[in-house]
């Protein structure tokens, strides 16, 4: 893999990915960068993934609206200008706030999260998704599912 200098303009982006009702956009794939990954991410009021874990780090920024971002056993509601890094490991979540949000992801060294998102989005047909099926495509990407 060869990393290389990249700008990604609007008219440049890929469609975004259907992550049971998330939009995920690619802005920076595995294929780009050998130390991080890095989407746009937006959804409708309620959508977010249930408590998980992985082995990779994340930071998540967010651009429009509100997020709730559970880490552990803190909960807190974010604004446009917030930031919030969850190291690898930790159990969390997040739910898009009244009006829908919108963040960037970043994802640190070893992260799977485009190749998880894009098998979401193949695998996974719109509307309610079949939990047992989630959690095993999931699984291959070493995600751990928790209960909420």
């Amino acid at each position: 893999m060869n990393p290389r200098k990249l700008v990604v303009n609007p008219s440049d982006r890929s469609t975004p990915l259907n992550v049971i009702g998330h939009k995920i956009t690619v802005l920076v794939s595995e294929a780009d960068s050998q130390t991080q990954q890095i989407t746009l991410q937006s959804g409708d009021e309620g959508v977010g993934p249930p408590p998980h874990r992985h082995d990779w780090d994340e930071s998540f920024y967010v651009t429009r609206g509100e997020v709730r971002f559970t880490c552990g056993d803190q909960t807190t509601t974010c604004l446009p200008g917030a930031l919030v890094h969850v190291p690898g490991g930790t159990i969390h979540s997040f739910s898009f706030g009244p009006g829908g949000g919108e963040m960037l992801e970043i994802t640190g060294k070893g992260s799977k999260a485009v190749q998880l998102f894009s098998a979401l989005d193949r695998e996974i047909p719109p509307g309610p998704p079949d939990v047992s099926k989630v959690i095993q495509v999931v699984g291959r990407f070493g995600v751990v599912m928790l209960p909420p």
